[in-house]
């Protein structure tokens, strides 16, 4: 989002897919008209049908072909209207997995339906017809979402080796990360004005200020980051075998084989070990197409690059050094090379992250602002929430799912946190979906706490965070070296993270709002970290809440007529200066810049949770469910006795510091589970005759 000729940055990527012209949706009462974007798949479209066709939806697809797609949806009036319109072919928005097919109907996900026609069938017929059925509740287009940024613009890339000259030196100091990145990443920790290269480099003769960070060398003293928390990229591909994030890359636990042609754990996708990519529809993640820029690897780098193993960069919560101790990164690939997920894609995505363990979605992506200049070559998103929602319902339901359904109200979260970028159109009303108020929304800040030129901004703003700004920086005139190989220059102010380069794995600086929100989804997977080691539970919202009373203040640095200068064409040689009044600024930079240290700090004086309790366990007959007891008995990790009252309907064994119960006969029983302190948890067993192991009949 940025300007379109922009060089570098790698910026919130907005989804265009319906940016011609925004595809008008109604319900099937409704009188507004319908508009198909340029851009909508030819001989497509999304219908949701009304609650009270589900049996009849269900029955038809008991029938389907061999492809997997039905040809008849069982309902006489809608195959009616349909066989007017020619051929056609129904298949189901979201696939079937038994293990969480019924929170799927309760969402009612299980009612949206991809119909596909002949090529050229007039989609604006099509669902002017299907508008006026009864049995179908939605109808919008299915278009495809686009980056904003140009993937042929240069990098500054950074080898491994010059990475490791960039030190400055021999030894980190104590306390210290030893990546010999990490000195260079003053987004984590800023020692301020006179200890960076890219200080005074223009007329701004502007530096850095200490404390504009995200506080993470003093959050690493308490924490570092926990393998059971996983934070979904939904991005270009991450490159899954990079060697500082193969170690943080989440393994989905029923597979063997990235990108293998069975599926495994029955959940819908096939190869899916680290991921999907729901572009080309299979499990084979990609990152060595011409046009792949490295963004999501990037990202995944923010988040949890490897810590403490003396190469590359650090990751907001991506570990000590020791095995298994950073968070998880699961890859959701919707871009690859030119290609980009569909809007049906995009909402298999985020509901694939919710069901295969994902507390955190983190997005780098959204619509233009509904402030974004026409002049500058934008078209401008949503201006409202119910704009968007009317707009892209399938998209906000699929959302909704993900806030409702990720985690456990028996885990570390009770439900899941989606993060996006505000956007970077310098415009004074944040994107959407990151606008959303279920969503976390982050803007971006230079190295001296001043908003970013490029960030966009306003009300509907939570968090801040480091983005870096080359426009405020960079020499003016001068582009961005492509690649240093052996030697190193300014770093101009941007964000060091893990890259790719020629399809191999380099380290580079990009900057955005796109960079920013990785920073916010990093200090939110941290501190969920540190809540689970401590045995604390929160509700999504509260955990919300709380991370927006963990931050550094901005608004003082905006006050008394503070101004700031920027050159936003500073690749041209005698590029005018931009002057802005940053109290405009005030109130529009969310709650404050993000604060790791503060964070794990509210979790330790336990604001806002509650102890995690062992819960009430549901099984099927002659089937098993295990707990791990160190999670619910503050951390203990052997000495555990347990007893069932009933041994005719189930039966229980401690191995080591996991609890396994198994069901024997139908009912219900209650348990005891005993620490080597002494306390204990009562809890029932429900034991079911038709039961999978998450009780669902």
């Amino acid at each position: 989002m940025k300007k379109k000729f922009f060089y570098i940055a790698m910026v919130a990527l907005a989804l265009t897919g319906c940016s011609d012209s925004l595809s008008t949706i109604g319900s099937s009462d409704g009188n507004s008209e319908i508009t198909i974007p340029a851009d909508a798949e030819a001989g497509e479209l999304l219908i949701k049908f009304s609650p009270e066709m589900s049996d009849i939806l269900d029955q038809a697809q008991l029938s389907k072909t061999r492809s997997g797609k039905a040809t008849r949806s069982g309902i006489p009036s809608t195959d009616e209207v349909l066989d007017i319109l020619g051929s056609y072919s129904f298949e189901r928005v979201f696939p079937v997995d038994a293990n969480t097919e019924a929170r799927t109907r309760e969402a009612g996900l299980h009612l949206w339906y991809t119909v596909k026609f002949n090529k050229g069938t007039d989609l604006k017929a099509a669902a002017e017809r299907l508008k006026q059925l009864g049995e179908i509740s939605k109808v919008q287009t299915n278009g495809r979402i686009k980056r904003a940024y140009n993937t042929d613009s240069k990098h500054i890339y950074l080898s491994d080796k010059a990475l490791q000259q960039k030190a400055t030196r021999a030894a980190a100091a104590e306390g210290e990360p030893n990546d010999p990145g990490f000195a260079s990443q003053w987004h984590y920790r800023n020692l301020g004005e006179g200890n960076y290269d890219f200080e005074n480099l223009n007329n701004n003769h502007v530096g850095a200020k200490a404390g504009c960070d995200v506080n993470a060398l003093e959050a690493w003293k308490t924490c570092t980051g926990d393998p059971s928390i996983i934070v979904a990229i939904l991005d270009e591909g991450v490159m899954y075998t990079h060697p500082d994030l193969a170690a943080n890359m989440w393994c989905n636990p029923g597979e063997s084989v990235q990108g293998a042609k069975t599926d495994g754990d029955g959940n819908g996708y096939e190869g899916d070990l680290h991921g999907y990519n729901f572009v080309t529809e299979s499990g084979d993640i990609t990152w060595t197409d011409a046009n792949d820029s490295g963004h999501g690897t990037h990202v995944a780098g923010t988040i949890a690059a490897v810590n403490n193993n003396r190469r590359g960069v650090c990751g907001v919560a991506g570990g000590d050094g020791t095995p298994n101790s950073g968070v998880k990164i699961m890859s959701c690939q919707v871009f690859s090379g030119q290609n980009s997920v569909t809007l049906a894609g995009e909402a298999r995505a985020i509901k694939y992250a919710a069901d295969n363990g994902a507390v955190i979605l983190q997005c780098s992506w959204g619509y233009n602002s509904s402030e974004s200049s026409i002049i500058n070559g934008y078209t401008p998103g949503p201006a409202t929430e119910k704009e968007w929602a009317e707009t892209y319902p399938l998209e906000k339901e699929a959302l909704d799912y993900f806030i409702n359904n990720a985690g456990s109200p028996n885990g570390v979260i009770d439900g899941g946190i989606p993060v996006f970028a505000a956007g970077n159109e310098y415009a004074g009303n944040p994107a959407f979906p990151g606008a959303y108020s279920k969503c976390v929304c982050v803007s971006s800040v230079a190295a001296d706490f001043t908003p970013a030129c490029y960030t966009d901004f306003g009300s509907l703003v939570t968090l801040s965070a480091p983005g870096g700004d080359l426009e405020y920086y960079s020499k003016i005139g001068e582009q961005e070296d492509e690649y240093w190989a052996e030697t190193t220059t300014e770093q101009k102010g941007a964000v060091l993270s893990t890259l790719i380069q020629n399809g191999k794995p380099a380290y580079g600086y990009m900057e955005g709002t796109s960079m920013a929100c990785p920073h916010v989804s990093g200090v939110a997977a941290l501190g969920l970290a540190y809540a689970a080691k401590t045995n604390r539970h929160y509700r999504a919202a509260d955990f919300v809440a709380l991370m927006k009373k963990s931050v550094k203040e901005l608004d003082s640095h905006y006050q008394n007529g503070a101004t700031k200068t920027y050159y936003m064409n500073h690749t041209t040689v005698g590029a005018s200066p931009e002057i802005v009044q940053l109290s405009k600024y005030i109130g529009k930079m969310g709650a404050g810049l993000i604060d790791a240290a503060q964070l794990l700090n509210n979790i330790k004086n336990k604001e806002l949770s509650s102890d995690m309790k062992l819960p009430n366990v549901y099984v099927g007959i002659e089937k098993t469910v295990s707990l791990n007891l160190a999670a619910y008995f503050a951390g203990q990790i052997e000495g555990f006795t347990c007893s069932v009252a009933n041994g005719s309907v189930a039966s229980a064994l401690v191995d080591g510091k996991t609890l396994i119960v198994k069901g024997l006969a139908a009912g219900s029983t209650s348990l005891t589970v005993t620490a080597a302190d002494g306390t204990s948890q009562t809890v029932v067993v429900t034991v079911r005759k038709s039961a999978g192991n998450n009780g669902w009949m």
